[in-house]
């Protein structure tokens, strides 16, 4: 979406005028009114092709500048589709089913939210992908959690938390490697720069997810004894359900193209499933498709494992593409351009460069709602500044991170915070005040810049 050229430059007023709009439309529709995100972002984009009109634009160049926006999110669709399909045949297969019992068997509920976070930071750090360590382990945690009846919300926080832990630091992530690449710097250079920013988020999240965790209690143990039954008596906990997994595990560390490991998980997965019910051609596809319906007869067990499957991802395929058609034409009419050149034009010190590079990787996030591009336009638009006050490059790709990789899942219409509402049912908004490492990165990031703590300098 970047290479989108802007057909008109408007005034920096009209710049801030019309996206001061479309965040007020977008935030008070969802918080205020409780709107779905689709509308309020349908509604901006009628607002953005009524100033286009009115600038004198054609009709056709807008038309354009929409399409070509949605077409920067076709590889995420795609990726969410198969996403769709893995949740669905990993329940099938009982991998998430035989997670979940494991984690009852394992995990108790003293420093529940803090093992949460934990073990989700070393399954992302393996795989290097947020999303996929989200709808694996972190479906399997909500699990845990709606059965042991603590927080959702908090649990949601310390999944997003450690996954994103893990996107951000491992070097198998697509965010990690387009940060480092963009500004030129070595990708465990970039690693180890990050720590120092890193680590103390992690350690300070760790500190309040152990605060937060529940002590057990004798209602509670019974419930989760009810639970381990009722997965007991579906009959799809055993070990070889844990084959998916590893298959997953074993091809991301391969570095196999994301859509490829998830749709042999998924292959893996099926096969699975036939050790242990026979089930018609027919039959699966409707489970890849429409989702697993968990039939034991258990309300609870039932309404744990009936999830997944490509048409669960509708909801927010529609949203991503209208978010990023919204992009598309924020570009197409010049309105990032504008807001971006006004910003490096009054950078002079190097705390107001490194604050401004992070808002700025903020505002494209909450503005566009797409990740990559708040890292690729943060990146392009601040080489030059870093350079200007003698700051090396790889203080930039770690503000990138810091303030453009986490915060995604935090905005309730961005492609992160929409997939992850869909995937474990608990809306953003409700997580985002427990993502504890999320919000702690850009404020580290940019104290450190005011302090000039960890700064490494030309």
């Amino acid at each position: 979406m970047h290479n989108i050229k802007s057909v008109i430059t408007p005034r920096v007023s009209e710049a801030i005028l019309i996206t001061t709009a479309i965040f007020l439309l977008i935030s008070v529709s969802i918080i205020r009114f409780k709107s779905v995100p689709h509308l309020p972002i349908l509604f901006s984009v009628l607002l953005l092709f009524g100033y286009g009109l009115l600038k004198k634009v054609s009709y056709r160049t807008l038309e354009k500048g929409l399409v070509d926006g949605a077409g920067a999110g076709m590889s995420a669709v795609f990726l969410f589709f198969f996403i769709g399909m893995l949740i669905s045949s990993w329940m099938i297969s009982g991998t998430i089913p035989t997670l979940i019992y494991a984690g009852f068997t394992l995990i108790s509920m003293t420093f529940f939210y803090a093992i949460v976070f934990i073990v989700t930071s070393l399954i992302g750090l393996s795989i290097g992908s947020s999303l996929t360590t989200v709808a694996t382990i972190g479906v399997a945690f909500i699990g845990m959690a709606t059965a042991m009846d603590l927080s959702l919300a908090i649990t949601a926080g310390a999944i997003v938390s450690g996954a994103f832990f893990g996107d951000k630091m491992s070097p198998l992530s697509d965010t990690t490697n387009l940060s480092s690449t963009i500004v030129g710097v070595d990708l465990f250079d970039h690693i180890r720069n990050m720590g120092w920013t890193t680590i103390p988020a992690f350690v300070i999240t760790l500190g309040l997810f152990v605060w937060l965790s529940p002590e057990a209690t004798g209602a509670s143990v019974q419930n989760i004894s009810i639970f381990k039954e009722g997965l007991l008596a579906t009959g799809m906990i055993h070990g070889y359900t844990l084959v998916p997994l590893v298959v997953l595990i074993v091809l991301t560390l391969a570095k196999t193209p994301a859509l490829m490991t998830l749709a042999l998980s998924s292959i893996s997965a099926i096969a699975i499933s036939y050790l242990h019910q026979t089930s018609t051609a027919s039959e699966i596809f409707k489970v890849l498709f429409s989702g697993y319906v968990s039939s034991t007869g258990i309300t609870e067990i039932d309404s744990l494992l009936s999830r997944g499957g490509m048409e669960s991802m509708m909801f927010t395929v529609a949203l991503v593409l209208l978010a990023l058609s919204m992009g598309g034409l924020l570009f197409t009419l010049g309105i990032v351009q504008c807001l971006l050149a006004k910003v490096e034009s009054v950078l002079r010190k190097v705390s107001s460069v490194i604050a401004a590079s992070a808002l700025t990787a903020i505002g494209i996030n909450i503005l566009i709602g797409e990740q990559y591009l708040s890292i690729l336009l943060t990146g392009q638009a601040f080489k030059e500044p870093y350079d200007k006050v003698g700051l090396a490059g790889k203080n930039l790709s770690r503000v990138m991170e810091d303030a453009g990789t986490v915060v995604n899942p935090l905005v309730p219409w961005s492609v992160c915070g929409i997939f992850i509402t869909g995937v474990i049912g608990v809306p953003t908004l409700e997580y985002l005040p427990f993502a504890f490492f999320c919000l702690l990165s850009p404020v580290l990031t940019i104290l450190f810049g005011f302090t000039g703590k960890t700064l490494t300098y030309k």
